[in-house]
């Protein structure tokens, strides 16, 4: 029986991942936050432009988290957190609370989940693309 090992999220790739966002962002005139987590959960790297709103920087975590605790872009679960919706109750149940914004998304290689990205700063469908810029860099 052979293992297929995915390699990690590394270092290099959250400075590349954050390079990207911020360049999308400021090629958009925008000033954003940006955190990177590997497939634990950990953060792996951060960067806070100083003209960013401070609380921006808590955004991008949040939006990072969520999308990896739900392996899904946080632009696609807005509405499921909407009462009525699949996740109405799910903020409440875990222990850290997730952000339903769009501008996190997960981070995969070779279809597995390795960690994520978030952006914040920017209006919510801004902050989507420059993480989905991001991503596409990495690969």
């Amino acid at each position: 029986m052979s293992t297929t090992t995915i390699a990690p999220l590394t270092i290099q790739d959250a400075e590349l991942l954050i390079a990207e966002a911020r360049r999308a962002a400021e090629t958009a005139g925008v000033t954003v936050s940006v955190t990177v987590l590997d497939a634990g959960g950990h953060l792996l790297a951060f960067r806070r432009d100083d003209r960013a709103v401070l609380i921006s920087g808590e955004t991008s975590t949040r939006k990072a988290y969520t999308a990896l605790q739900l392996n899904t872009a946080t632009a696609d679960l807005v509405d499921a957190v909407q009462p009525g919706g699949l996740f109405h109750t799910l903020p409440t149940a875990l222990d850290r609370p997730l952000l339903f914004i769009a501008g996190g998304v997960p981070v995969q290689r070779d279809g597995r989940l390795i960690g994520a990205i978030g952006v914040g700063g920017g209006a919510p469908d801004q902050d989507h693309g420059f993480a989905i810029t991001a991503v596409k860099a990495l690969v």
